[in-house]
């Protein structure tokens, strides 16, 4: 069976669902947010994040700091450049899922259903 598929994780008496409620923390930034979105593709540097999502660098980095820190994207150091991607896909399905349910709250009827 594959690691993902424990239901014995989801059960309601887990330790790991307050883990999930800081995830969920985390995720409740619209900029955080955004930048997973940004890296579904691939590795970024800061300053290009930054230009994607019309933010100051030092604001995007102090964001990634605390995705860093959550360990839901990972730095490669290029020299005096930093270059972020998501360690895996978890944090980027969470994020869609939440879009998904999103639809819901603004269309009766939502496009993913169509």
């Amino acid at each position: 069976m594959h690691a993902d598929t424990h239901e014995e994780s989801l059960s309601p008496e887990t330790p790991l669902v307050d883990v999930a409620v800081e995830v969920f923390r985390l995720l409740s930034d619209a900029t955080r947010v955004r930048i997973i979105l940004a890296l579904k593709d691939g590795e970024l540097s800061v300053n290009h994040l930054a230009d994607i999502l019309d933010r100051p660098a030092a604001s995007v980095s102090q964001h990634l700091a605390k995705l860093r820190w959550a360990r839901l994207v990972h730095a490669r150091q290029d020299g005096n450049r930093a270059f972020y991607s998501l360690v895996d896909e978890h944090a980027l399905r969470v994020v869609k899922e939440a879009l998904l349910q999103a639809e819901h709250s603004v269309d009766e009827r939502p496009a993913h259903h169509a």
